[in-house]
């Protein structure tokens, strides 16, 4: 993993390229938070975020976060940005403050069931598959709608936004399109039902430039800021 140096300096390339691609399109970098996706990194990772004023981070798995949190700081905000399987949604409210992946009704069902027994109210996101693309998870774009009434009917959820991710793909055009249909995606659903969905999690290393130009609120960040993964 990188040396606290090299992470700052990595962090304000970041900052330079947020600015940057703010600028052109007329948007105020203070609108764009990252989040350091510090999976399959040491606890270290996370405390280099926290020492720099960065206050969330994000990862994958439930079990990795788990043996992480209780060496972070208390009010380090850890977010869920993998895929979330429904027998371990009871785990994931245990460990996370923010769930950004809940892809279909029954598990924003689940969540909220389980949090109002635990007294909980955690923020979501809803992921969407606005980039059609069968490898990655994600409700359709045509059922958003129908995933949103489910998450909104869970009085212990506080529903914050939309997330998507990329294909894999030569073509930047790829990623333009789904970002662009996730901010779409977002507008239609708000209208619709007359509520504030102010996060868009969209963009990572590669395509951060077209998540910013679609309205990306939140931009996802590994190996930009902590170097090449270590192999699990």
């Amino acid at each position: 993993m990188v040396s606290s140096d090299q992470f700052k300096a990595h962090y304000e390339g970041v900052l330079t390229r947020i600015a940057t691609a703010c600028a052109r399109v007329g948007r105020d970098p203070a609108s764009v938070r990252v989040l350091p996706v510090t999976k399959t990194n040491p606890v270290e990772a996370a405390l280099m975020a926290y020492g720099l004023g960065l206050r969330a981070v994000g990862e994958n798995r439930v079990q990795e976060a788990a043996g992480k949190r209780p060496m972070a700081p208390s009010d380090l905000r850890w977010e869920l940005i993998g895929h979330l399987q429904s027998n371990k949604a009871k785990h994931a409210l245990q460990v996370f403050d923010v769930i950004q992946t809940v892809d279909s009704p029954d598990l924003a069902v689940r969540l909220g069931r389980l949090a109002g027994e635990m007294g909980l109210r955690p923020q979501v996101l809803l992921q969407v598959n606005s980039g059609d693309d069968p490898a990655k998870f994600g409700c359709d774009l045509a059922d958003a709608p129908r995933l949103l009434e489910a998450a909104l009917a869970q009085s212990a959820l506080v529903v914050r936004g939309l997330m998507a991710v990329a294909p894999l793909s030569e073509d930047p055009a790829d990623a333009d399109r789904t970002f662009v249909e996730l901010r779409l995606c977002r507008d239609s659903l708000a209208a619709r039902f007359g509520v504030v969905l102010p996060e868009l999690s969209m963009g990572m290393s590669g395509d951060l430039e077209s998540a910013v130009a679609a309205g990306s609120t939140c931009v996802r960040l590994g190996s930009t800021l902590f170097g090449r993964r270590p192999s699990v």
